[in-house]
C-alpha cells in the first residue's frame, strides 16, 4: 500500500535548488575532475609518464594498484575515475553500475569489485538524503534524512583519513578494502531500507514501520541493528513531536498528514442533537491505516486521550495534561516509558472530562429528569396532562396544534410536582407523523428493528393526538455525546409506547366506572354483567403490562445502569453503559419484538374499541349521564345516586330490548379472547430466548385462563 504523504499543501522546493548543482554536490559526479593523485612517500605521480588515454593495463601491477586506489577513493564519494566509469541507465537516477578498464590486473580487478558495493551504497543514500528533503516528503522523512546525513559526515570522514593514509604512501588495495568493511555491512543495510522507501514512496508512519522491521531482521548483526534502531529513533522524533501534542493538548500538529489521526471537519457538535445517526463522537476523530507498530497496541487510547482533551477545549474549560521531563515522549525504546506516559495522559483526561459533565454539567441529574418525564417515573404532570389537553389530543393529525399542546404542557409542569424540577423547561412537546410502528423503523442499526420496518406491521386507519404524541429533551454540549439524538428517539420510542398504554388505563378505567354505576340495578340475565367481566380482564390485562414495563423492565434496568455510571472511569464508558441501558430497554419493552408488538398493539386497539363502544351503548340502553361524564370522577357518586332512584323494571327492559348491546359485547369478547390466546404462545416460546418475557407470560396467561 502506498502510504506516502497526503494531497496536503506544502511549500514547493525552488527550482534553482536542483537546476544549480553546486548547491546539491553533485557537480561531483556530472564533472569528470582530474586525478587527485598527490605525492606520496614511496611515489609521485609525476613520476610516471601518466596519460588519461593510455590504457591502464600498460603498467605494471604496483602502478596499476595505485592508480585504483586514487579512482577508488573518488568512487567512494560518488566520483568518476580515469579508470572506473559510471554507467547510469537513463531516466532512473537510483540505477547504476561501476565499470573497470578491461586491461587492468584480474587480481586488482576482483579486489576493486568487493569495495564497490560500498561506493553504490553511498551513491544512494546520497540520493535519498537530498531529494528526501524536500518539503512534500514529510517530518518523517526529513528526520531520517537529517539522521542519514549526520551518518555520512563520519563516511567521509573515514573516506578523508584513507586519502590521508594514501598521501603518505601507508595505503594499500588490501588496506583500503580491510578499512572499508566496518562500514560495508551498515551501508548496505542502509541502502536496501533506502530503495524499499523509495520504490514504495514512503512516508511517515510507513518509514517508521520500514526501519524497525529491517532492524528485527538483523537480529543477528548487532552493529547493524543498533544503526538501524539508532536511525529509527532519530526518525520517530518528528512523529513523536506530533503525538506529544495531541495526548498532551488534544491538538493534531500534522503539517504533511503523517499522523495515524485524521480529523473530519465537517462533522460539528451541533449533528449530536439534530441527526439521528450523527458520526460525529465516533468519526470527527478516526485512526487511519499505517500504525506505527510501536503504537499498534495503544492507538485507541491515543485516538480517545485526545478526543476527551477536545471535548473540555470546546467546553471552554482549558485543559492541559501536566508536562514534566519525565514525561516528555522522546523514544520509543524497550523500556517502555512511552506507553507509560500515554497511559498517564488517558487518566488523566478521562477523568478530567468525567468529572466535568457529572459535577459541572450535572450528567445523573439530566437523566433523571429524563426518567421522570420520558420513562413516565413521576406520573402526576402526565395525569394532569391528559385531563387538560384531552380534547387536543383526540384530534387528526392535520388539525392539532402543536403550540397548544406545548403550553398545556407547560402548565401541567407548572401546577405539579414537577415544577420543582430544575429541568422541566427543557421539556417540550412534539407530534410525530407516523405510527409508532412504523417509527421504529428508523432504529437501522439494529436487524430487528430493520424487520419491523420491512413487515406489514400496518398504520392505524385513524391516527390521532394519542398514538402520536411525544415528548422531547433539549440536551446541550457536552452531554450531547451520551444523550445524542439517537439515545433520544430510543426515550420517545419507549415514551409513546407507555403512554398509549396508560390512555388505554384511562379509558378502560372510565368504562369500568360506568359498569360500577349500573351494579344495583339488578342486570342479571342481560349482557352488563358479562361486559363488567371483559372489562376487567382487559383492566387486568392492561395494568399486567404496565407493571411488566415499569417494574420489572425500566426500574430495575435504570438502577443497573446507574450503578454502573457510578462506577465509570471514562465517558466511553459511560456512553456504553446507556446505549445498553436503552438497547435492553426497548427490547424488553417489546419494542423490537414486532411478531409481540403487533399482537399487543392489536389488544389495545380492541381495549380502546370497547371502552369507547360500551360506554355509549351502556349509556344509549340504560339512560345515564354521557361519557365526558362518567370520565369525570367527581361525579361517579352522584350517578350512583340517580340510576338508584330510577326504576330497575325500567331499566332491564331498556337493557333486553337492545339485543345489539349483547351482541357487540360477546363479538368484543371474543375477538378480544382470540387475541389474548394467540399472544400466550408467542410469549412461551418467545420467553425461552427472552427470559424476561417469562414474567409478562405469566401475568398474560394467567388474564387468559380466567375468561
Amino acid at each position: 500500500m502506498d502510504t506516502s504523504s497526503s494531497t496536503l499543501s506544502s511549500p514547493s522546493t525552488p527550482p534553482w535548488n536542483s537546476d544549480r548543482p553546486f548547491l546539491t554536490g553533485r557537480f561531483h559526479q556530472e564533472v569528470k575532475t582530474a586525478s587527485r593523485f598527490a605525492e606520496t612517500k614511496s611515489h609521485s605521480v609525476d613520476s610516471f609518464s601518466l596519460g588519461s588515454d593510455n590504457p591502464i593495463g600498460c603498467y605494471n601491477a604496483a602502478v596499476q594498484e595505485l592508480i585504483l586506489i586514487d579512482d577508488l577513493l573518488s568512487a567512494l564519494v560518488g566520483i568518476e575515475g580515469r579508470y572506473i566509469s559510471i554507467k547510469r541507465v537513463r531516466g532512473m537516477e537510483d540505477d547504476f553500475t561501476f565499470q573497470m578498464d578491461a586491461s587492468m590486473d584480474l587480481a586488482i580487478q576482483e579486489l576493486a569489485k568487493r569495495i564497490f558495493p560500498l561506493c553504490e551504497s553511498f551513491m544512494l543514500i546520497n540520493r535519498f538524503v537530498e531529494s528526501r528533503s524536500q518539503f512534500k516528503n514529510g517530518l518523517v522523512n526529513h528526520a531520517f534524512a537529517a539522521a542519514l546525513r549526520a551518518l555520512l559526515l563520519d563516511y567521509h570522514a573515514m573516506v578523508a583519513q584513507l586519502e590521508h593514509q594514501f598521501r603518505l604512501g601507508r595505503l594499500s588495495l588490501q588496506g583500503l578494502w580491510f578499512y572499508c568493511q566496518p562500514m560495508m555491512g551498515s551501508m548496505q543495510a542502509l541502502s536496501s531500507v533506502i530503495q524499499k522507501a523509495s520504490a514504495n514512496n514512503y512516508a511517515g508512519s510507513a518509514v517508521l514501520n520500514l526501519l524497525q522491521s529491517q532492524a528485527k531482521a538483523m537480529a543477528g548483526d548487532n552493529a547493524v541493528r543498533s544503526l538501524l534502531e539508532k536511525m529509527a529513533q532519530c526518525a520517530s522524533n518528528a512523529y513523536l513531536s506530533i503525538l506529544e501534542r495531541w495526548v498532551y493538548e488534544g491538538v493534531i500538529d500534522d503539517p504533511y498528514g503523517e499522523f495515524f489521526i485524521a480529523e473530519n471537519k465537517t462533522l460539528q457538535k451541533e449533528s449530536l442533537t439534530q441527526d439521528y445517526d450523527a458520526k460525529y463522537w465516533r468519526q470527527r476523530y478516526s485512526l487511519k491505516d499505517g500504525i506505527p507498530s510501536f503504537l499498534a497496541n495503544t492507538a485507541g487510547t491515543i485516538l480517545t486521550t485526545g478526543k476527551y482533551l477536545n471535548v473540555m477545549r470546546e467546553c471552554g474549560h482549558s485543559v492541559q495534561v501536566p508536562v514534566s521531563e519525565n514525561s516528555k515522549l522522546m523514544s520509543f525504546g524497550t523500556n517502555h516509558h512511552y506507553l507509560e506516559c500515554i497511559k498517564s495522559a488517558y487518566d488523566f483526561a478521562s477523568g478530567e472530562l468525567l468529572n466535568l459533565i457529572k459535577e459541572k454539567y450535572d450528567l445523573m441529574g439530566k437523566l433523571r429528569s429524563i426518567k421522570h418525564y420520558l420513562l413516565l417515573d413521576q406520573g402526576d404532570f402526565l395525569v394532569h396532562f391528559m385531563d387538560i389537553a384531552k380534547d387536543e389530543l383526540t384530534k387528526k393529525l392535520d388539525e392539532i396544534s402543536v403550540e397548544k399542546l406545548q403550553s398545556l404542557l407547560d402548565l401541567a409542569l407548572r401546577t405539579t410536582a414537577a415544577a420543582a424540577d430544575p429541568c422541566h423547561e427543557d421539556l417540550t412537546c412534539c407530534v410525530e407523523t407516523c405510527s409508532l410502528l412504523q417509527r421504529l423503523g428508523t432504529l437501522k442499526d439494529d436487524e430487528n428493528s430493520r424487520n419491523t420496518h420491512d413487515n406489514d406491521l400496518g398504520e392505524p386507519v385513524n391516527v390521532t393526538g394519542l398514538e402520536t404524541l411525544s415528548l422531547s429533551y433539549k440536551v446541550r454540549w457536552p452531554l450531547s455525546i451520551v444523550i445524542s439524538k439517537k439515545a433520544l428517539t430510543k426515550y420517545q420510542l419507549i415514551f409513546r409506547f407507555l403512554f398509549h398504554c396508560k390512555h388505554v388505563d384511562r379509558q378502560l378505567c372510565g368504562a369500568w366506572q360506568v359498569h360500577q354505576g349500573v351494579r344495583s340495578l339488578k342486570m342479571r340475565g342481560t349482557a352488563i354483567p358479562r361486559s363488567s367481566l371483559l372489562c376487567r380482564s382487559m383492566l387486568k390485562f392492561i395494568n399486567s403490562l404496565l407493571h411488566y414495563l415499569t417494574f420489572e423492565v425500566l426500574e430495575p434496568n435504570w438502577h443497573v445502569m446507574h450503578n454502573r455510571l457510578q462506577s465509570a472511569k471514562s465517558i466511553d464508558e459511560v456512553i456504553q453503559h446507556h446505549d445498553f441501558f436503552l438497547d435492553k430497554c426497548l427490547r424488553e419493552c417489546l419494542l423490537l419484538l414486532p411478531e409481540l408488538l403487533k399482537k399487543v398493539e392489536k389488544l389495545k386497539s380492541l381495549c380502546v374499541q370497547y371502552a369507547a363502544a360500551t360506554q355509549w351503548l351502556i349509556t344509549s340502553s340504560i339512560d345515564i349521564p354521557s361519557i365526558e361524564e362518567s370520565f369525570d370522577n367527581s361525579k361517579v357518586t352522584e350517578n350512583s345516586k340517580q340510576l338508584k332512584s330510577r326504576s330497575p323494571s325500567r331499566a332491564l327492559k331498556l337493557s333486553s330490548s337492545n339485543t345489539s348491546v349483547t351482541e357487540a359485547i360477546l363479538n368484543f369478547e371474543r375477538e378480544f379472547n382470540t387475541e389474548l390466546q394467540s399472544l400466550g404462545p408467542i410469549l412461551s416460546s418467545s420467553s425461552q430466548a427472552e427470559p424476561h418475557l417469562t414474567h409478562l407470560a405469566q401475568w398474560i396467561l394467567g388474564v387468559g385462563n380466567e375468561q
